[in-house]
């Protein structure tokens, strides 16, 4: 089978991870990815394999034992794991964030301590913004570190949609603190919380609850955390700075985010691949599907959709690793890539007709996990406020 997304421009070594990655995707992943999303069970011996590839060390400097690698092969390696399964994308996802956070904005003394064990896949990470009540507004939450006489905090809240809550073991967590500025944005602190995986009490007044049950994105652990007087060293704040965690949190979502527009064109890829074997093999009226017009349009369509919405994910994180900033293109790749990849699922879903209906086909688990893709690390109504602001100063009369 042909394939869409090419490798010109790369490295001999960037080629090279990407096809050790993309033969474990068609040996460990796809085999066994519909059976694991319908039981919603975590996909352990893929994540096991992972760690082998040395897969959660990928962006980690050499210096703390990760292979050292650019957003750009990250990015592209996401892409090839999500369309094998998205879930399993998701697990390094939110991994890579802390990781990335910690090399950006952390203490030597805090790198040395996480960075070669996340390296590893030995402390895996989670970061938390998110609350029951609110969601893209990160200036509302009301989880609040409350400083001691003694110069450590304690902790109290509820944060919610955490990936990877129930398996981690690290988590970056944003609270309100009394230290900073009279700014919202400047009264917020990054803990780096540390806690053992699993649910129920995870840690001394932390507690998981359970997985939350979703539409898509199955098998990850998906949960809530409730944090109850949770005593912590000052030591844990990331940077060692209070006041400075909204703007590392948005340092961290903004690389978030151009994974998931990876994810995005990982997941409509495979749906084109799907599409077009199956209108080659599907008949009507004594021909293939494929060879009737309305059929081959749609086929072109899905194409030159999901080579664009990789071109742009390229772009930004090829931004991102020159150290420009690059909070626009990457809005412009994720809302893109979410927008087309919902719609490239959608076209393969009608090629199949009512068999793209059933639970046996893959394309039926591809349509539930694409909706994810325009909420995950903002909406596309967000990306284009982002988009839109930055646009008004760029072009300001």
């Amino acid at each position: 089978m042909g394939r869409l997304v090419s490798t010109e421009g790369l490295t001999e070594e960037q080629v090279e991870i990407l096809k050790v990655v993309r033969q474990f995707v068609e040996k460990e992943i796809i085999p066994v990815a519909t059976e694991l999303e319908h039981k919603d069970e975590y996909p352990t011996e893929i994540v096991e394999g992972l760690k082998e590839l040395g897969i959660f060390g990928l962006m980690i400097p050499e210096e703390y034992g990760g292979l050292g690698e650019s957003l750009l092969t990250y990015a592209l390696v996401v892409e090839e794991i999500a369309r094998g399964w998205m879930s399993v994308s998701g697990v390094i996802n939110t991994h890579f964030i802390v990781a990335y956070m910690l090399i950006q904005h952390g203490t030597e003394e805090q790198k040395q301590k996480y960075l070669p064990k996340m390296a590893t896949g030995e402390v895996r990470g989670a970061f938390s913004m998110s609350e029951p009540s609110l969601g893209s507004d990160v200036s509302a939450i009301s989880t609040k570190a409350t400083k001691l006489d003694d110069g450590s905090y304690e902790i109290t809240g509820q944060k919610m949609w955490l990936t990877n809550g129930g398996s981690s073991t690290l988590v970056a967590v944003l609270v309100k603190t009394d230290e900073g500025s009279d700014s919202v944005y400047k009264n917020m602190t990054t803990f780096l919380v540390e806690k053992e995986p699993g649910f129920g009490e995870t840690a001394q007044g932390i507690t998981v609850p359970g997985k939350i049950e979703k539409m898509g994105y199955k098998g990850i652990d998906t949960t809530e955390m409730i944090i109850e007087k949770h005593k912590i060293s000052a030591d844990q704040i990331l940077g060692g700075t209070p006041g400075q965690g909204f703007y590392q949190m948005m340092d961290g979502v903004e690389v978030g985010r151009v994974n998931v527009g990876a994810r995005a064109v990982g997941i409509a890829n495979r749906a084109f691949e799907l599409g077009i074997a199956y209108a080659q093999q599907r008949e009507t009226f004594g021909k293939p599907i494929a060879q009737h017009q309305a059929i081959l349009f749609r086929l072109a369509e899905m194409a030159t959709k999901v080579e664009a919405a990789h071109t742009m994910v390229v772009r930004a994180a090829r931004l991102k690793d020159s150290g420009k900033r690059m909070d626009v293109e990457a809005g412009m790749a994720k809302m893109l890539a979410s927008e087309y990849c919902n719609e490239v699922v959608e076209a393969s879903f009608r090629i199949h007709g009512g068999y793209g209906y059933s639970k046996e086909y893959e394309i039926e688990r591809l349509y539930r996990e694409a909706a994810f893709m325009l909420i995950g690390e903002g909406t596309s109504d967000i990306q284009k406020m982002i988009i839109g602001r930055n646009l008004l100063k760029d072009y300001k009369l």
